[in-house]
């Protein structure tokens, strides 16, 4: 009688060598989530908008230098981040450059940067390297049926409702503030309670 939609997004990769065997050994996906780990070191953040700067801003706080690499000259996330950013000490900007290998071996040691402007490269000597390019909702499945927002994720409200009587949506799939473990729980419990109410009134 009822469905809860709760397929999960996965993070954009940078689609570069050996991305996927440094995952977990350098490379991360969650600031908020690995960022502990690189205390006192230096790290990279990958992108240009809201969560990139966010991420930077949050690193800045315990590593001890932080560069964003975004592929533009101009970012999308907010002036008020972007402009907080800039008077933080440690932070540093690579901008027009894009990454395009990973030194190390077992561990990232560095991220090698090419510039859009010229083509010439450089070695970040970085322990970290935080991906911010973007989230990918698991949607494919329920397109057509569900409304969707513009970034692809599930419009719910606040009981984890979608526009289909009886369909709910819960986790990263949805258009949530906030994609943690512990939201997905909480709104796993709100559809949950939410379908049980739709099953006893129809």
């Amino acid at each position: 009688k009822t469905v809860i939609l709760c397929m999960g997004a996965h993070a954009r990769p940078l689609g570069i060598p050996r991305e996927d065997e440094l995952t977990g050994a350098g490379i991360s996906y969650c600031a908020t989530c690995d960022g502990a780990f690189f205390k006192e070191k230096a790290v990279a953040v990958v992108g240009g908008g809201d969560t990139a700067v966010s991420d930077a801003l949050y690193l800045s706080r315990f590593c001890s230098s932080v560069t964003i690499v975004h592929r533009r000259d101009e970012f999308r996330a907010a002036a008020v981040l972007v402009e907080k950013a800039k008077t933080v000490p440690n932070i540093h900007f690579a901008l027009s450059c894009v990454p395009s290998s990973l030194i190390g071996e077992k561990q990232v040691e560095g991220l090698e940067i090419r510039s859009l402007k010229n083509g010439q490269t450089q070695v970040l000597p970085v322990s970290g390297v935080f991906v911010a390019v973007g989230i990918t909702p698991q949607t494919e499945l329920v397109k057509n049926i569900v409304i969707l927002n513009e970034a692809g994720s599930i419009v719910t409200d606040e009981f984890m409702k979608t526009n289909m009587p009886g369909v709910y949506a819960a986790g990263d799939i949805r258009n949530t503030p906030l994609r943690q473990v512990v939201t997905a729980c909480a709104d796993g419990a709100v559809a949950a309670t939410s379908a049980l109410e739709f099953i006893s009134c129809h």
